[in-house]
């Protein structure tokens, strides 16, 4: 896959910008601004009258995104925050409420090869996987020092990692002789004990399901969805729009059981009964975007 110059490819977009019925004048909140891949398209949509409000929990993406919308006509805003914080970045702005909310889950490609990250398992790096310096504790710090069961839990509940207790107990073995530091240490371990071809339906490296479920434990992401999921809503306006792209299960899951019950109680409609994923032709150039499911969802003018 080639890459764009802004180091990300956005998926879902056009999609994205019809679900979200961006439209001049209005304000939109990209929660996971990243790259600004979604960002810039939606800026251009908005026009003078309109207002982009960004947030990103990586400070590095947030100045790369700045630089890319300077040209912008619109109001740009942006916050070095996570989503779960949307309602303090709304009141530091001086909104109550805005026409349409973002939140991409993925992680940027740029993220993946960056050592500072500490991510990947395809080339040697320091076990970090914090994508925001306020986080204290790194990946490294929770393989080396939790519990051998507590990190087997981790490991399935997050990431429906089948081997898990198998991996667990292979850390736990191998930090006793020297303290697991690097990502291709880790990864080594993980494809030590998973069965050859366990993985073959799926065509994934053996270790993904360890590092994504490290992830998202060192970066709270499911707590953080459930933040969002729980208040986000709140801040549309009557007919305003949410959407919401989720790369796995578990995820995607949280996301329609929090949609299907705004639903039930009256507050939201779905825009789409089922989820919106990418064409093939979109997943043949950005092979990394297979797995995105975008959900919709639009506010009615029920009182929360």
């Amino acid at each position: 896959m080639i890459l764009p110059d802004d180091g990300h490819d956005p998926v879902l977009l056009a999609e994205t910008l019809d679900g979200l019925a961006v439209r001049p004048g209005t304000t939109i909140v990209d929660c996971t601004l990243g790259r600004a891949g979604h960002g810039l398209a939606i800026a251009q949509r908005l026009g003078t009258a309109g207002t982009l409000i960004g947030l990103d929990a990586d400070p590095r993406n947030l100045a790369f995104a700045q630089k890319r919308l300077v040209g912008a006509e619109c109001e740009v805003r942006l916050f070095h925050a996570n989503f779960a914080e949307l309602d303090d970045v709304l009141s530091a702005v001086g909104i109550v409420s805005v026409d349409g909310i973002l939140a991409d889950l993925g992680i940027s490609t740029n993220q993946l090869g960056d050592a500072a990250y500490g991510l990947s398992f395809s080339a040697d790096m320091p076990l970090d996987m914090r994508l925001d310096p306020r986080i204290e504790k790194t990946a490294a710090d929770y393989v080396n020092r939790m519990g051998e069961t507590e990190l087997a839990n981790v490991l399935y509940q997050l990431a429906q990692e089948r081997y898990s207790r198998r991996i667990a107990t292979k850390i736990a073995q191998a930090r006793q002789v020297s303290p697991i530091t690097s990502t291709g240490r880790l990864a080594e371990l993980v494809r030590a004990v998973v069965p050859a071809g366990g993985f073959r339906q799926e065509k994934i490296d053996t270790a993904t399901r360890t590092f994504m479920a490290l992830r998202m434990l060192v970066n709270g992401e499911l707590d953080n969805l459930k933040a969002l999921l729980d208040r986000g809503w709140r801040a549309l306006e009557p007919g305003g729009r949410m959407a919401v792209i989720s790369f796995h299960s578990g995820e995607d899951r949280l996301v329609k059981q929090a949609f299907r019950g705004l639903e039930a109680s009256g507050h939201v409609v779905a825009i789409s009964r089922k989820p919106i994923v990418p064409t093939q032709a979109e997943c043949s150039d950005n092979p990394r975007s297979r797995s995105a499911k975008l959900r919709v969802i639009e506010r009615t003018a029920k009182p929360s």
